[in-house]
């Protein structure tokens, strides 16, 4: 009762067979008209069959090219290395400062609680 109903479709004909096979279904048949007879003239000249566009080519560098292209990858992990250390630095260096002045709170917080002599 629960389970759901999905329709079959064995075969990969386009149309879905249900489950339940007490309806019929019958495949739609389109006609086309039939094509006329080319005159032979520029309007009515038939069509080319359609040029498949070239396989793509597989990019080759020179060796310039590739010179330039590893410089360049080197030029852009060298500047993200930098940008990503000088963060961590700052990082670092925030945290170092914040501790130093919680000692020295802390130990102005604590001579002030000392009763004095």
């Amino acid at each position: 009762m629960l389970t759901p109903r999905i329709p079959v479709n064995p075969l990969p004909t386009g149309s879905t067979i249900p489950l339940d096979q007490t309806t019929v279904i019958h495949p739609v048949v389109v006609e086309h008209p039939a094509p006329a007879a080319p005159c032979g003239c520029q309007h009515h000249a038939p069509a080319f069959a359609a040029v498949q566009p070239p396989a793509p080519k597989v990019a080759r560098f020179t060796p310039g090219q590739l010179a330039a292209l590893v410089g360049g990858g080197a030029a852009v992990a060298l500047v993200v290395g930098a940008v990503l250390v000088s963060m961590l630095l700052a990082v670092a260096i925030t945290g170092a400062s914040v501790a130093v002045c919680a000692v020295v709170l802390r130990s102005l917080l604590n001579d002030t609680r000392r009763p004095l002599r």
